[in-house]
């Protein structure tokens, strides 16, 4: 243990009027209660945490927790390829003194950059918010009651519960401790972690005169738990006597100046770089004389400047969307310099000011400049919607990836079932058979019927008439063995039950441990009737806590008044058998022999069979071989088996559909457990996880789809890869288990969700694709390793995040598809434009520069917008997953933007050359580009197609909301036929109003005078309009038309592909077998 390795003076909290200075770990419990105004049983009230925490503010570190850049959205705002194009556009303009079409640049880049920081800053904000509902939690005793709250509303004076896994919230004075070791090296330096002891005191050296507690240090004071450091082991209880920067943590905040540096740095290759991994790897090492090559440093340099551009362009940061669509900017701006030459090739490379312009014009065409502001309000549409739902997004890019998720490997306990454990039998091999009759108050040990039988619940499977009968709690008591249970259940127990002021039952602590303890409050036998008042029967003495690996928890007990100790233990009925040797009988104790093995597994089996999870509870005396620290291995062997004790946890309502709805999705459910493998196959089949009808499967699939963790673990990778299926239940499952389960998914191209809350499930979390934490029950390890955390630990909330997910790269896909079809229809008007001539041989332009901007910012930016709110299409969640490696530009994407493209620009070009050639005089006349005298027929043709592009682009943004179902008949089976689309569009009111705009708004552009012909170089139009609603008409049944056509398809495709020759359900499940030749149909 480290001495004074930091000294600190420790801030007065608030609640001290005087100025001394306080020294927790120098007071008593007593003294700490007294000071602070709080109970160590109760806490304090929410109105007085509410006091508290307006008077001393959030526990937080100033600066700490990230927060939102400013000026790194203002930077990203001006900084991208996109607006890039813009402002060498508007410099290009500037440049010839054309002085609109510059101004114009300007507002457009200025209303891109204000509204796209205003977007861009209120989802960054919303974001960060919802992303510190996922920061770590702490437990708090508040009113009598334990309850779990974010760790920044933790005020002083809260009674915190810490247990092994867990981020100490604050500083905390402990007043209860057993095993617990916290790993303080954030604060002391230390390599191991520090053991603590609540009782340790200094009254002796306080009595010296030159004592100073001062010279205490941090990592010496045993009795107190810092924030920020991490519990590896054992559990606590303490008071909060410090948050935020009056902690010893906040104490270094304020001490330290200066920040990161993201230049590559030049490193000893002798010294640790721990205290740079903040800096982007690979390092430039050092020789031994600690000198470097220039090579390095030019080096270090170039990765440097690699790094800066990467920002810059948006290609190395952001989620991998985001950075897909920063190299699409990249691509486009290069074809938008292509498309520069094209034009003044076309010109013969002449380079006046109409040429250039027109240059300019067509390489804005390419650019649109609203994509990035549109998919970071997605995004962030996204995240409130899944909070909504009950899911915090800690990772951006798990959004994205959702909609890909093949399989999700899930908990049993609390997620798949409520959580709410009752023990509904104990077996007692000495006694019989308890049974507790159905209560509606689980916490409530005075409500619910015991009845005995002598038989063991494998004989009362074999006669049922042979009912158990009415008994009391009394009587029961009689027989010393259940005494002897009951020790064991209640004192093996870290559960509180008690009654609340307000005469509710109240339980605290693990669901599993709760339900046993109200078992033994039922029979007057609780752990603080035992263990606390003025005469005690038990003392503790060591514990050794529930371990995922070992799945057992034992304790050391002292009888009061006797040097009797009692080693008590309870777990899972394997994990406890073999460290037994002995059971209790009606006959006496017996040894552990084969007979009784199967005997017992026997009855483990009609218990589990009935959905109960069981435990094992043994014991036997001890008496300790010295004075040294007492080993879990010495402890733990030489039981005597007591009897067995059934819990059921009852299916949440909500999961069997949630689990058949997954399955209709393509997606396959396992269940990953650490309960009885007959438990698992009872609860999976209630679920829907199993299925019921099995005749039509194969041997070797049935064997495939329970397995216990031993089974699994045994066999080689080439062997879980031969499986038919992987297992659709995990039993006895260890976190090893897991990950392997990751691992055989990965190879078979699976793309996998898994559930954890132990530290142990930290490897699994992180090696899934998408990691998902508890957040009532989960600890701040596996939060912090997942991507996903749910804030209501149920299943059916995975399933509400795999809709939204999907429901949101639906939409990507939608505005993509609408902004690119749009730019290629711009695009091709423009090149195709060169081929129209005036006198002087130069190019007329079909379409303004003004106007291309006009439809690149209002008619396409906010319908963009809208489109990222829409809802989702109703068979959503009768799809198969979308491919991760595909992304959001499918083929059907791609193809649809060309078709779109070219009918969009082949009308715009039709309207401009019957306008021209049709009605007019086909005479281009001269300088049309700048003046209506030169050409009026030009100016009103461009009018006219103006207005068919504008218009086009909004029936495009509707009719992109469904990628194949027609706009006017979504689905065949909807009430309201011939009025649906009206409902639907309505549905979506952003828009419903962008697009309403937009289709307004083109009349007083084209009419008012001044802004129609020196602004927007186009002339006030009147029979054009019958031009510009028949091409609305025929891009309309076009798309119509293209619809059904795909359609019609993917109908023949569905029929001829036909539903493969797979074991019946497992064909709509999806993870198929490892096989070069395996495939999947979409």
């Amino acid at each position: 243990m480290s001495n004074a390795t930091l000294v600190t003076t420790e801030k007065q909290p608030s609640l001290d009027s005087d100025n001394t200075i306080p020294h927790f770990f120098l007071l008593t419990r007593e003294d700490l209660e007294s000071r602070l105004e709080t109970s160590g049983e109760t806490g304090i009230t929410e109105e007085e945490a509410t006091s508290r925490s307006t008077r001393d503010g959030l526990n937080q570190l100033s600066g700490g927790g990230g927060g939102v850049s400013i000026l790194g959205i203002l930077g990203g705002q001006l900084f991208n390829a996109m607006v890039l194009v813009l402002i060498i556009a508007f410099a290009v303009c500037l440049g010839i003194r054309s002085w609109i079409e510059g101004g114009v640049i300007a507002g457009v880049i200025a209303a891109n950059v204000v509204v796209g920081f205003y977007q861009e800053y209120s989802s960054a904000k919303t974001v960060d918010s919802l992303r510190s509902l996922a920061s770590p939690t702490a437990n708090v005793i508040r009113a009598g009651k334990s309850i779990t709250i974010p760790s920044a509303q933790v005020v002083v004076g809260d009674i915190v519960e810490i247990k092994t896994g867990d981020v100490v919230p604050a500083d905390l004075r402990l007043f209860e401790a057993m095993n617990l070791e916290i790993d303080e090296a954030l604060l002391t330096g230390e390599s191991l972690p520090v053991q603590k002891d609540a009782k340790a005191s200094w009254g002796g050296e306080a009595e010296k005169s030159d004592w100073d507690p001062r010279d205490v240090g941090v990592g010496d004071r045993i009795n107190m738990a810092f924030t920020s450091s991490m519990v590896t082991k054992g559990r606590a209880n303490g008071v909060v006597v410090a948050i935020g920067m009056k902690t010893e943590i906040g104490a270094i905040a304020t001490s330290l100046g200066g920040g990161e540096t993201r230049l590559r740095t030049v490193s000893n290759s002798r010294r640790s770089t721990d205290h740079c991994a903040h800096v982007s790897s690979p390092q430039v090492k050092r020789d031994d004389s600690g000198h470097a090559p220039i090579h390095r440093y030019v080096s270090a340099w170039a990765l440097t400047t690699k790094d800066a551009v990467g920002n810059f362009l948006g290609l190395t940061v952001g989620t991998p969307l985001q950075r897909t669509l920063s190299k699409l900017a990249i691509l486009l701006f290069l074809i938008a310099l292509v498309f520069a030459l094209i034009v003044f090739a076309a010109n013969g490379f002449q380079t006046n000011d109409e040429v250039i312009v027109y240059a300019v014009a067509t390489a804005l065409s390419m650019i649109p400049a609203s994509l990035i502001v549109v998919l970071t309000i997605t995004l962030a549409g996204g995240t409130r919607a899944m909070a909504n739902r009950h899911v915090i997004v800690r990772k951006l890019d798990a959004l994205e990836a959702l909609g890909a998720v093949t399989d999700i490997c899930s908990d049993k306990t609390g997620t798949l079932t409520q959580g709410k454990m009752v023990v509904r039998a104990a077996w007692l091999p000495s006694h019989g058979t308890l049974s507790i009759g159905e209560t509606s108050e689980p916490n409530n040990p005075t409500i619910g019927q015991i009845y005995h039988s002598s038989l063991s619940p494998v004989e009362q499977n074999r006669d049922p008439s042979n009912k158990p009968s009415e008994t009391t709690a009394t009587d029961l008591l009689a027989a010393p063995s259940l005494k002897t249970f009951l020790d064991v259940a209640s004192l093996c127990n870290l559960a509180k039950v008690d009654k609340s002021p307000e005469g509710d039952w109240v339980a605290r602590g693990d669901p599993t441990e709760c339900a046993i303890q109200v078992l033994a409050h039922r029979f007057g036998w609780g752990r603080q009737s035992l263990t606390e008042g003025d005469r005690p029967q038990w003392a503790s003495i060591a514990e050794f806590p529930f371990d995922s690996d070992a799945k057992r928890m034992s304790v050391i007990f002292a009888k009061a008044g006797t040097e009797k100790q009692n080693v008590f233990t309870k777990g899972a009925v394997e994990q406890v058998l073999r460290i037994t040797s002995d059971v209790l009988t009606a006959d006496g104790t017996v040894k552990l022999d084969a007979a009784m093995e199967a005997e017992i597994l026997a009855n483990v089996e009609a218990l589990a069979e009935q959905g109960l999870r069981v435990l094992c509870l043994a014991t036997k005396s001890w008496s300790p071989a010295g004075e040294g620290e007492v080993q879990r291995g010495d402890v733990e062997g030489g039981l005597t088996m007591l009897g067995l004790v059934g819990l059921y946890d009852p299916p949440r309502p909500e999961t069997a559909g949630a689990v058949r709805q997954c399955q209709k999705a393509g997606i396959k459910i396992h269940m990953l457990t650490g309960d009885h493998h007959a438990t698992a196959r009872a609860i999976a089949l209630q679920v829907g996880i199993l299925p019921r009808d099995t005749k039509s499967l194969s041997k070797e699939v049935l064997d495939s789809l329970v397995m216990t963790a031993a089974q699994f673990d045994k066999m080689t990778d080439e062997q879980v890869d031969a499986l038919p299926s992987l297992p659709l239940v995990i039993a006895r499952c260890a976190p090893a288990t897991k990950v392997r389960m990751v691992d055989a998914l990965h190879r078979r191209k699976a793309f996998c969700a898994m559930t954890g809350d132990g530290v142990n499930d930290a490897p699994s979390l992180k090696r899934s694709d998408i990691g998902i934490a508890m957040g009532l029950g989960g600890s701040d390890v596996a939060k912090d390793a997942s991507d996903l955390v749910l804030t209501d630990d149920n299943f059916a909330s995975i399933l509400n995040a795999v809709e939204e997910g999907r429901r949101m790269f639906d939409n990507i896909q939608k505005f993509i598809l609408h902004l690119l079809a749009q730019n290629i229809i711009q695009a091709l008007v423009l090149l195709v434009g060169l081929a129209f001539k005036d006198e002087d041989g130069l190019s007329v332009f079909p379409l303004a520069p003004v106007e291309i901007l006009w439809v690149i910012m209002i008619t396409s930016g906010f319908p963009a917008m809208g489109i990222g709110a829409q809802k989702a299409d109703s068979d959503i969640l009768t799809r198969r997953p979308h491919s991760m490696k595909v992304g959001v530009f499918t083929w059907e994407v791609v193809i649809d933007m060309i078709v779109y493209g070219v009918s969009g620009a082949a009308i715009c070009l039709a309207n401009f050359a019957l306008v021209v050639y049709g009605w007019g005089d086909g005479n281009l006349g001269r300088d049309s580009n700048n003046t209506v005298t030169g050409s009026l027929t030009v100016f009103r043709a461009r009018s006219a197609t103006f207005a068919s592009l504008t218009w086009i682009s909004l029936l495009l943004a509707i009719q992109v909301t469904d990628l194949r179902n027609s706009f006017f008949l979504k689905s065949s089976n909807c009430p309201r036929p011939y009025t649906q689309w009206a409902r639907d569009l309505y549905e979506n009111p952003f828009l419903l109003w962008s697009c309403f705009a937009g289709f307004i708004t083109i009349f007083p552009i084209i009419y008012i005078p001044g802004l129609n012909t020196v602004v927007m170089k186009h002339a006030p139009i009147s029979w054009e309009w019958g031009l510009v609603f028949i091409s609305c008409v025929l891009f309309m049944a076009f798309v119509e038309a293209w619809k059904y056509a795909k359609r019609v398809y993917v109908r023949r495709k569905n029929a001829k592909v036909g539903n493969g020759d797979g074991e019946g359900v497992f064909d709509q499940w999806g993870t198929l077998p490892a096989s070069e030749n395996a495939t999947i149909v979409v």
